[in-house]
């Protein structure tokens, strides 16, 4: 298959190039700041067709996960950063494969389980989950999030594609042992003692391991049955301070400070990102995968930690010989 993944330079992105491109597939990678890599990679700026869009036409699909990072401060101008580049990206992809005289069957747009509301007291899966934004008293920046994802949401909707499947992947924290992921993060966490509660410790937290988020994507491709929200989460959440208990556990680190909220804020603020990646409840399940017959490989976390702890070790010590 010849696969387009426009933004796909992230840690995301490079996950699935990687794991495409290594089973054989041709793999294109749509960048602003294109690199060095061992599949093709396309300059293009998100927002006119100018150089890429032949790479569209005669594809067999498009994995858009264009959109700048939202690790910041939801400054003004940064938000109408983390705005305009996922809309402007995504209208342009739409226009590309509508254009396309060969379009492809599938275009799989990333969107986030963030657009669920944040809450305790059940899970939000794709058919009876509940969308944020009308939560009693949740910050002005939370409503940002859910304004921005339904708004890229809406934009893979509108486009007019009759010959292509769409499919919105509404994805957990993606963990891998690779440098700089959310993983490594927090694992340098927990090596420093820092990783025990946060706030209350009852939020929750969704996430789906590596291998499961590419052999997802996979199933998405193959399915031709499916498409709309797919929730790309494990299927068994957990609270935040079970969840850094057991990855404390996972490498024997019997100590982990715990962090208040006004102790977040100002760490956050230090950090220039934002409270909300660490404070929302997001309790996500993956309903529509789990029915349609897909198997995660790693379904509950302590089996996920023990894999990534071990290859994280190993990355490590390759990295220091």
């Amino acid at each position: 298959m010849k696969i387009v993944i426009p933004g796909g330079s992230g840690k995301v992105g490079t996950l699935l190039a990687r794991a495409f491109h290594g089973t054989g597939h041709d793999v294109v990678v749509l960048s602003r700041t294109p690199k060095v890599a061992p599949w093709r990679v396309q300059v293009w700026d998100g927002k006119t067709m100018s150089g890429w869009a032949e790479e569209i036409d005669g594809s067999d699909v498009v994995v858009n996960l264009a959109g700048r990072s939202v690790d910041c401060r939801y400054t003004p101008a940064n938000r109408e950063s983390i705005r305009t580049s996922r809309l402007e990206s995504t209208r342009i992809v739409g226009e590309a494969i509508a254009r396309a005289m060969n379009p492809p069957r599938v275009w799989l747009q990333a969107s986030t389980a963030t657009i669920y509301a944040h809450r305790y007291d059940a899970a939000n899966d794709e058919i009876t989950g509940v969308l944020g934004g009308n939560e009693p008293d949740s910050p002005d920046t939370w409503r940002f999030s859910i304004d921005v994802a339904t708004a890229w949401e809406l934009a893979l909707n509108e486009a007019d594609t009759p010959s292509t499947r769409k499919v919105l992947l509404r994805s957990a924290m993606t963990m891998s042992p690779d440098h700089g992921g959310i993983f490594d993060v927090l694992l340098r966490l927990v090596r420093f003692g820092l990783g025990g509660s946060v706030g209350d410790g009852r939020q929750f937290v969704s996430w789906i391991h590596e291998h499961d988020f590419v052999s997802a994507v996979q199933w998405l491709i193959d399915h031709e049955d499916i498409s709309g929200p797919v929730n790309l989460a494990s299927p068994n959440p957990l609270p935040y301070s079970e969840f850094m208990r057991t990855l404390r556990s996972e490498i024997r680190m019997p100590v982990g400070l715990p962090a208040t909220y006004w102790m977040v804020e100002i760490g956050t603020f230090l950090l220039r990102t934002e409270s909300e990646l660490v404070l929302k409840s997001r309790r996500v399940i993956p309903t529509r995968l789990l029915q349609s017959g897909f198997g995660f490989q790693y379904p509950t976390w302590r089996e996920a930690a023990r894999d990534l702890c071990r290859r994280w070790g190993r990355r490590t010590e390759k990295l220091a010989s």
